[in-house]
């Protein structure tokens, strides 16, 4: 789909676009500062304390950014910061919300809401979803529960976690898995 903006509500004064390989590199570094590191701490979606490695390198962006059914949203502020991103797959008529992080500086102030709304609203609008899922890891029951508040609820299903993946970095806990949550969007 085109890029796509808004800055009227419900969206507050968001700016909507499908990210670029120019956008890689920025994009990971707002990952970054989401979920590992010190400057995770500022926010409250830090995975800082079970996970050493980078969440995403640039090529790994650059490819998902290439790859069909998918869309990473590269969302500014009115002033053209970047303050949040997300990773939008679709397989039938199943949308997968990923890579999901708001600068933590800009955490507990709505735009998770947002974006999260925009990215409901996009996929039942562009792709025909009925559905949205996401995996969050269990031991963020934080998460989980708002999540719970914004519609999604448990699945049943859990997905292994990936530790083949982390290359030279380590995960300070060896029972991760994902919890599935999943949407109806036809109804949201």
């Amino acid at each position: 789909m085109a890029a796509t903006s808004t800055t009227s509500p419900p969206y507050g004064n968001l700016q909507f676009r499908v990210a670029t390989p120019d956008d890689a590199v920025p994009i990971q570094a707002l990952v970054q500062s989401a979920y590992r590191g010190e400057s995770s701490r500022q926010g409250w979606t830090t995975e800082a304390d079970i996970l050493t490695d980078n969440r995403i390198g640039v090529d790994d962006l650059i490819a998902k950014i290439a790859a069909p059914d998918l869309e990473i949203l590269f969302i500014t502020d009115s002033a053209g910061a970047l303050v949040a991103c997300c990773e939008l797959s679709r397989r039938d008529d199943l949308a997968h919300l990923g890579l999901f992080a708001v600068d933590p500086r800009r955490q507990n102030g709505g735009v998770g809401r947002y974006v999260l709304a925009y990215a409901e609203d996009y996929c039942h609008r562009a792709w025909a979803a009925r559905a949205m899922e996401i995996g969050v890891t269990w031991t963020r029951a934080e998460l989980l529960e708002w999540y719970k508040r914004r519609g999604f609820r448990r699945s049943g299903q859990t997905k292994p976690f990936p530790y083949e993946d982390m290359a030279s970095h380590e995960a300070l806990r060896d029972d991760l898995y994902f919890v599935i949550m999943e949407k109806d969007l036809a109804t949201a």
